[in-house]
C-alpha cells in the first residue's frame, strides 16, 4: 500500500513552508520505472507535494520564488478556483508527449495559501492579475520600524536572551542591551522608533559575543557591541575611505573656512548597498543677464532626477515670489553640483542651491565651514529630509581630517531634529565645542547663519529693510531688470535713419515749370 499523506496525529493545522515551490515539489509526481524499454508506474510511486500535506492547513511560499517557477503560480491559482488538486506531468502543461501511465483522480483540498513578498510585487500582482484581488482578500503589511515604548525595550532584551540560548552565545549586561536598542533607533535614523530588522541585529548580537570571547569576558558589554557595530563598518566602508582620501589630498574640492560667494557646501548620502555614508558637495551658483530663469546644469547634461529638477522649479518658483511681486524678473541663473560625476536626484540640496543663488544676487560671501542639506518649498520654508545623520557625519569626519577650528558645524530643517542617532564621536566633538548643528526652519534663517547679516522682512510698502540680504536682492534684480529694458530699446544710429527715410518722389512733368 502507498500511505500518500497522514496528518491524523497533527493537534493542529498543518503548517507548511516550501522554499523551493517548483511543479513538483508543489503538486507531487508520479514516479516511473523502467521496464522492457518502456516506463511503468503504479499506485505506489504516487509522491505528494506541499499542498497535499498542507491540506486543512496553511501553505506559506515567497512569491519571489514562486515567480521563477514555471508554471507554478497558474498551478496554484488552479487550485484556489477548484478547490481540488490533480497529479500531473508538468510536461503534460506545455503540449509534450510524456509516457502513459496512471491518471490519479483530483484530490479535495481545503487549505489557507500566504504568500510572502514586497511591496512592489504585491502592486504588481494586484494591477496585473485579474483573478489576484479574487483570491486573495487579506492583505497584512509588516513594518520594519517599530515604537520605541519601554514595552518594545523589554522586547528588544528578550530578544537578546533568546538568540543567547539558541546558540549558546554569553549574555549581555544591561549596558550591552541598551547600547543594542541606540543601534536600533540608528538604523531607522528616529529617536522614538526601533527597527524591526531582527536578522541584522541577531548578526551584532553574535558578532559581539565573540568581541567578548576575545577579551576573555563573562559577559557581553556595551564595549562589546560598539566593537561589532564598529567593526562591521569598517568592513564595508572603503569607497567612504577613498573618498575622504580624495578630499584630504584636495583631489575633491570642499573648503572647510573661509567665505565664498555664490558657493556653499551641500550634503549628499551614497548607498553602497547595504551601507550608506554622508558626503559633501561643493555647490555653485552664477548669475548674469538674462531671461532663462534658474538653470540647473546637472539637469542639462541629463545627470539630474525628476524630484532634483522639481527642487529647482521650486527654487524658480520661490525667487519669483520673492521678488517679482513689483517687477519681473529679468535673469539667468545657473547651478552645479561641481566635480559631479554620478546621476544626482532628490531635493534635500534645494535649501543649499537657494543659498548660492541668493548669495550670488546679493554679492554676500557665505561661510565655508557650514555645511547645509534641507529642502524648501515657494514660500522659503525649511522641509525636513532622509539621511540626517549620515549627513552630518560626513561632514564632521572631513572637518576632523582638516582640524577643527571650533566655528565648523552643519544646517538642518527643525523639524529633522528627533532623526539624530549621531555617533559618540560626533556627540563628543559638539560637547567640546568643536563642531555644531543648527537647525532652521526658513531660508532667512540659513542666509542669517551663513552670511552673519539679517535676512530682513518685507515691509507693508513691499521693500525690505537697508543694508539685509533680500533688499540687495532685490535691489540687484531691480537693477538688472533696468539694464534689460535698456538694451531692449537701444538708440537708434544715424545709419538706421537713413534707411527708414522715404525716398524723394520723381517730379510730376505736367506741374513742373
Amino acid at each position: 500500500c502507498n500511505l500518500f499523506v497522514d496528518n491524523s496525529a497533527r493537534e493542529l493545522p498543518p503548517i507548511i513552508l516550501e522554499a523551493n515551490p517548483n511543479w513538483t515539489n508543489l503538486f507531487g509526481r508520479i514516479d516511473r520505472r523502467a521496464f522492457f524499454g518502456t516506463y511503468l508506474s503504479d499506485h505506489t510511486m504516487l509522491k505528494p507535494g506541499a499542498v497535499h500535506r498542507a491540506n486543512g492547513g496553511y501553505l506559506i511560499l515567497n512569491f519571489a520564488d514562486l515567480a521563477t517557477k514555471p508554471g507554478a503560480w497558474d498551478g496554484l491559482k488552479r487550485v484556489l478556483k477548484t478547490g481540488e488538486v490533480r497529479l500531473e506531468d508538468p510536461m503534460e502543461q506545455y503540449g509534450m508527449l510524456t509516457p502513459q501511465g496512471l491518471r490519479p483522480e483530483p484530490i479535495p483540498v481545503n487549505l489557507k495559501l500566504v504568500i510572502t513578498g514586497d511591496p512592489l510585487s504585491y502592486f504588481i500582482l494586484s494591477a496585473v492579475d485579474e483573478d489576484f484581488w479574487e483570491m486573495f482578500k487579506v492583505k497584512a503589511d509588516f513594518d520594519y520600524q517599530i515604537a520605541r515604548t519601554m514595552e518594545n525595550c523589554l522586547a528588544y532584551a528578550g530578544f537578546v536572551c533568546a538568540v543567547c540560548e539558541r546558540q549558546d552565545l554569553r549574555h549581555f549586561d544591561r549596558a550591552a542591551v541598551a547600547r543594542l536598542i541606540e543601534h536600533g533607533s540608528r538604523m531607522v535614523e528616529d529617536q522614538e522608533k526601533l527597527s524591526g530588522r531582527f536578522g541584522r541585529l541577531r548578526d551584532i548580537v553574535v558578532e559581539a559575543d565573540h568581541w567578548a570571547a576575545t577579551m576573555d569576558s563573562r559577559l557581553v558589554t556595551g564595549e562589546h557591541v560598539t566593537k561589532a557595530i564598529d567593526e562591521r563598518e569598517y568592513r564595508l566602508n572603503l569607497v567612504e575611505e577613498r573618498l575622504r582620501e580624495m578630499l584630504a589630498r584636495g583631489t575633491i574640492m570642499i573648503d572647510v573656512s573661509g567665505s565664498v560667494t555664490g558657493q556653499v557646501n551641500g550634503l549628499s548620502v551614497m548607498k553602497m548597498g547595504d551601507y550608506a555614508f554622508g558626503r559633501p558637495t561643493r555647490i555653485t551658483a552664477s548669475v548674469q543677464l538674462g531671461q532663462r530663469g534658474v538653470v540647473s546644469i546637472d539637469r542639462e547634461s541629463q545627470l539630474s532626477g525628476k524630484i532634483h529638477d522639481k527642487g529647482v522649479l521650486t527654487l524658480a518658483g520661490f525667487l519669483g515670489a520673492r521678488y517679482g511681486h513689483d517687477k519681473p524678473l529679468s535673469l539667468s541663473a545657473t547651478i552645479s553640483f561641481e566635480q559631479g560625476y554620478e546621476p544626482v536626484d532628490g531635493d534635500s540640496a534645494s535649501l543649499a542651491e537657494t543659498c548660492a543663488v541668493l548669495s550670488a544676487l546679493a554679492g554676500v560671501p557665505l561661510r565655508q565651514d557650514l555645511a547645509m542639506t534641507g529642502s524648501v518649498n515657494q514660500k522659503g520654508e525649511v522641509q525636513p529630509i532622509g539621511g540626517a545623520t549620515l549627513k552630518i557625519e560626513g561632514f564632521h569626519d572631513v572637518c576632523r581630517e582638516s582640524g577643527f577650528t571650533g566655528k565648523q558645524g552643519v544646517i538642518i530643517p527643525a523639524r529633522n531634529r528627533k532623526n539624530l542617532m549621531l555617533r559618540q564621536s560626533v556627540l563628543d566633538s559638539v560637547r567640546a565645542d568643536e563642531f555644531h548643528v543648527y537647525e532652521v526652519d526658513s531660508v532667512n534663517e540659513a542666509m542669517a547663519l551663513l552670511t552673519g547679516l539679517e535676512a530682513g522682512e518685507r515691509e507693508p510698502d513691499g521693500s525690505y529693510p537697508d543694508g539685509t540680504i533680500n533688499a540687495r536682492v532685490d535691489q540687484e534684480v531691480r537693477r538688472m531688470g533696468e539694464v534689460m529694458r535698456r538694451f531692449a530699446r537701444a538708440p537708434e544710429t544715424s545709419d538706421d535713419k537713413e534707411s527708414q527715410a522715404p525716398e524723394d518722389s520723381e517730379p510730376d512733368t505736367d506741374t513742373a515749370v
